[in-house]
């Protein structure tokens, strides 16, 4: 029978990799069981998980490693935890090198990161751009090397009361390595070996060097240690574009490069081809050359000879002459792609965890490390016959390069003592974060031949000092009582530095700097031949602005007491409540009950009710940018209203404030000793009031707009915002606001079975799902001037569709895991199977198929599954040696949704054309969500050593 259990289970088609195991070892750090020893959750020390009265996972790092692909702490997470959801994003500027982390359906931002049990820096990086966790901030957790981790408790429950801000949605806690008795190494090789590699050509890219290396030793008193962990990573990048099958090239672009190749440049004998004195010599010299592109027809030449203005010159050179001009030029539309997929990386990082005892009960301790990384991602190409291609310059156009410098830092030092019989730590805790970009491969057009092609486009960066001091002492009261109390001090600062002014400047035809915007029909403007105006600043990633820059900080204090008492030995209630005071927006409360009931030897059921807030982070605060943004093919100068400028203000968005949340779970432990095996369920509910969003785009009113207003209150607001716009110089803005409020309820499931064959054959089935809802609930909050502005459309464009997608659809609703080891002696089979659950795409397209492209119409892309394979085999005391596989199926997301009915698997009978979300075919797979990634299949080989 058991067996017949162990075969349907090693069938499922789903993933996880808890891997717990039951064995009982008198350490039990060094297996994952369900009874492990937690730091989070419990302040009364030794508590293991099953004791705790809210759902924790452990995971240990270094056996879940053995046999998994995966190297960084948000892939590893991904496929172990359902609950937690992270993947890497493609042409998303600096988020291409940060991936955002959620848990429970819920933002980045709301679940908490501690290391060895301190609160950790977030990082500076605001998600702007399209992606899950648009407008929020989280902390990267990349900057960690999962080589120096002993184990990762992951604390599915909201704990604001417990830890204070941002634990919404529970905790992560990262417990690094401690031992002090050998060195330890890894050699990691790996690439992907996929049908879509190289664009869909085949062979092998995105190859990854990793090496690691642990030492750890003693520091000459029994109980310390100092370990030390160094990682370096080599990740090529990877791309997944199809063939580009838009125009490339106009006919202008081919007379202009016949005149190049005769010395030349017809660019440089205009600015604004509009205002120019010397049109006719313009005209005589594209008529000059037009004849040596020998594949215009006698048609097409007589429309160009016979033009006598600009205007008429215009009309006749402006057809598409891509193919024969490829042609003509040697070249292929693949040329012409952009790199869709993930980011070139280079990375060191050194990690180190200290404890010397000064007395029995004294014991001074330090942790922290340095992470450098270097990434190169790339914006969306310019094409020859774009107005943003000064093709001077660019005669094939250009793929801008948008490169990341990203420096994380952190060092912690304290003592733990015993102070009237009360185990005491007193901590401080120093973090920063910064990203300094540069964009290379690219140009400010407006300055023409004068500009540079690599710019520095500013910097971003953010620090958090921590001081902790607290107390936990257990009574002898009933059957046992905790308490804790202490204090918490944070002093937090974030700055932005402009970038050089080339890469921000938007320069007129006298190569002047311009303050603000230039009237549309402005002489100034510097323009293309067909009068299209130039986009201002570095193309791909516009610089930040002295008006951007800026430094600000807050300091916060905290204080909380937490009770846990057994009334018998069979049941556990806790109860903490946690006082917080911020400099910029005042106080909050938060509390939190919880109990655990023994029901018998083998069934718990706990319950956990709580109270929580968020503070907004100075980043969404105070960022501040503006660049140009091409939208439907024309330039425009987008912003983001900080949320205390007087521009906010004077269109009514009040300063952001806490969010605020209620939740509670409850769930059961089942042991099954007889059978090896243990079972954890839990249901949740969230609401969350006043949860912070970053808004859509809003445009600068016309003076026609006002001048068209149905009534006096309808024109004064259009007038505060026109005004608002002019004051940041922008064309379209969006800004962040305590926009909606929001529910999330779910259920996770997790199942570890041990089945011992026969000696020296163990089988393990670690099963786990997860399955959460997030909908926006009741009315958005928005300020009556806005509503006042513009009614439906201005209340609309306040949480548009697509931010209804990113917060409820974007992410699998449903993921789950089946991890099955097979222990043979010295060798080790891995497999696992990882369902990811269905999305959605927040861009709109024709899913009715009625001809029209709502924006309440969106694809969906169905569920996969994920096969990992790996062996592992232990070649001696020293050595072990693993080769295998992600994604051993080479199984990709579904196709994403083209103009026309060729590639698309959500709508295969399409009736007519839909609004082309691939770009032009260069995003075969969508750049808005993803499941598990668009790599497609992974091999590696590893060598792990330990003396």
């Amino acid at each position: 029978m058991k067996k017949n259990v162990l075969i349907v289970l090693g069938l499922v088609t789903f993933s996880g990799l808890y891997a717990q195991e039951n064995t009982k070892e008198q350490d039990s750090l060094k297996n994952n069981e369900l009874s492990e020893v937690t730091i989070v959750g419990s302040r009364s020390k030794n508590r293991v998980k099953t004791d705790v009265p809210v759902p924790v996972d452990v995971f240990n790092i270094s056996e879940i490693t053995k046999g998994a692909p995966q190297t960084s702490i948000t892939q590893i997470l991904n496929y172990v935890a359902p609950s937690f959801t992270s993947n890497a994003t493609s042409t998303a500027d600096a988020t291409d090198h940060v991936d955002p982390a959620q848990l429970r359906g819920l933002g980045p931002d709301q679940v908490l990161i501690l290391v060895n049990g301190k609160r950790r820096h977030t990082s500076a990086l605001v998600n702007i751009n399209g992606s899950p966790g648009r407008g929020s901030v989280g902390t990267d957790l990349n900057a960690i090397p999962s080589f120096a981790i002993e184990r990762i408790e992951v604390l599915r429950d909201g704990a604001a009361a417990q830890y204070g801000s941002d634990a919404i949605a529970g905790v992560i806690n990262i417990v690094l390595k401690k031992n002090a008795n050998y060195i330890s190494g890894n050699i990691q090789y790996g690439a992907n070996l996929s049908s879509g590699s190289n664009n869909f050509k085949g062979g092998a890219d995105g190859e990854t060097l990793q090496v690691d290396l642990n030492y750890g030793t003693s520091l000459g008193k029994e109980g310390s240690f100092l370990n030390i962990t160094g990682s370096a990573v080599t990740r090529q990048a990877t791309s997944r574009a199809g063939i580009r099958n838009n125009n490339i090239f106009n006919a202008y672009n081919a007379v202009e490069n016949r005149a190049a190749q005769n010395g030349v440049e017809i660019n440089s004998l205009f600015s604004n081809i509009s205002n120019t004195p010397n049109s006719a010599q313009i005209i005589s010299t594209l008529q000059q050359y037009a004849p040596q592109v020998s594949y215009f027809t006698t048609a097409q030449q007589n429309a160009i000879a016979s033009a006598t203005t600009i205007t008429q010159l215009q009309s006749a050179l402006s057809f598409d002459v891509t193919n024969n001009e490829l042609a003509y030029r040697g070249q292929e539309r693949s040329d012409y792609n952009m790199s869709v997929g993930q980011s070139e990386l280079a990375s060191g990082q050194a990690y180190y965890n200290a404890k010397y005892p000064l007395t029995e009960t004294t014991s001074l301790y330090s942790f922290g490390g340095l992470s450098y990384r270097n990434g190169q991602s790339y914006a969306f190409n310019r094409l020859p016959n774009g107005g943003s291609t000064f093709t001077q310059v660019y005669q094939n156009g250009f793929l801008p390069e948008i490169e990341s410098k990203i420096t994380d830092a952190s060092a912690a030092l304290g003592i733990t003592t015993e102070i009237f019989g009360f185990d005491t730590d007193l901590s401080t805790n120093l973090g920063t974060n910064s990203f300094q970009y540069d964009v290379n491969n690219t140009i400010n057009a407006t300055l023409g031949v004068n500009s540079p092609r690599s710019f520095d486009a500013g910097k971003v960066s953010f620090l958090q000092s921590t001081t902790n001091l607290d107390f936990s002492r257990k009574y002898d009261v009933l059957a046992g009582l905790n308490v804790a109390f202490g204090g918490e001090f944070r002093y937090e600062n974030y700055q932005i530095k402009a970038g050089e002014e080339a890469s921000y400047g938007l320069y007129d035809v006298n190569g002047d700097l311009v303050s603000g915007i230039l009237p549309s029909n402005s002489p100034l403007i510097v323009t293309d031949f067909f009068g299209n105006k130039r986009g201002a600043g570095a193309q791909g990633f516009s610089g930040f602005q002295p008006s951007d820059a800026k430094e600000k900080d807050r300091k916060s204090a905290a204080a909380y007491i937490d009770l846990e008492l057994n009334p018998t030995e069979n049941w556990l209630l806790n109860g903490a409540a946690r006082y917080e005071n911020y400099s910029d927006f005042g106080n909050t409360v938060t509390f939190k009950l919880a109990s655990l009931l023994k029901l018998n030897n083998y069934i718990n059921w706990r319950i956990s009710g709580q109270t929580g807030f968020r503070a907004p982070s100075l980043q969404q605060k105070y960022f501040e940018a503006s660049s140009t943004l091409f939208i439907s093919g024309s330039p425009y100068q987008v912003g983001y209203f900080t949320n205390d400028s007087q521009a906010a203000k004077s269109i009514g968005v009040e300063s952001l404030k806490p969010e605020k949340s209620k939740s509670i779970s409850t769930g059961f432990t089942f042991k099954i000793p007889d059978a090896n095996i243990t079972i954890a369920t839990d249901a949740y509910f969230t609401r969350i009031n006043d949860r912070v969003v970053l808004s859509g785009q809003y445009s600068r009113p016309t003076d026609a707009q006002i001048a068209a207003a149905t009534s006096q209150g309808q024109a004064e607001a259009l007038t505060l915002f026109q005004q608002a716009f002019d004051l940041k110089a922008v064309e379209r803005a969006s800004f962040w606001t305590n926009g909606i409020d929001s529910e999330t309820k779910g259920i996770d499931v997790v199942v570890s079975h041990k089945y011992d064959v026969i000696p020296d054959f163990i089988i393990r089935n670690d099963f786990a799902l997860s399955y959460n809802e997030t909908k926006r609930v009741g009315d958005l909050n928005v300020p009556e001037s806005i509503i006042n502005a513009g009614g439906e459309t201005y209340k609309y464009s306040f949480f548009p569709e697509s931010s209804r997608i990113y917060l409820e659809e974007a992410i699998p609703k449903l993921k789950a895991n089946l991890m099955t080891t097979f222990s043979i002696k010295k060798l080790d089979i891995y497999l696992r199977n990882s369902y990811f659950g269905k999305v959605t795409d927040p861009g709109a397209t024709d899913v009715n198929l009625d001809g029209f492209s709502s924006v309440y119409e969106h694809p969906e892309y169905s569920a996969k599954v994920v096969t990992d394979l790996s062996f592992g085999y232990q070649i001696n005391e020293r050595f072990r040696a693993t080769v295998g596989f992600n994604n051993i199926g080479d199984v990709y997301p579904d196709r994403n949704n083209p103009a026309t009915p060729a590639f698309t698997n959500t709508t295969p009978t399409l009736g007519s054309p839909s609004t082309d979300l691939t770009n032009a075919n260069q995003f075969a797979y969508s750049r808005a969500v993803s499941q598990f990634g668009l790599n497609g299949r992974f091999g590696f080989a590893r060598l792990s050593f330990k003396f």
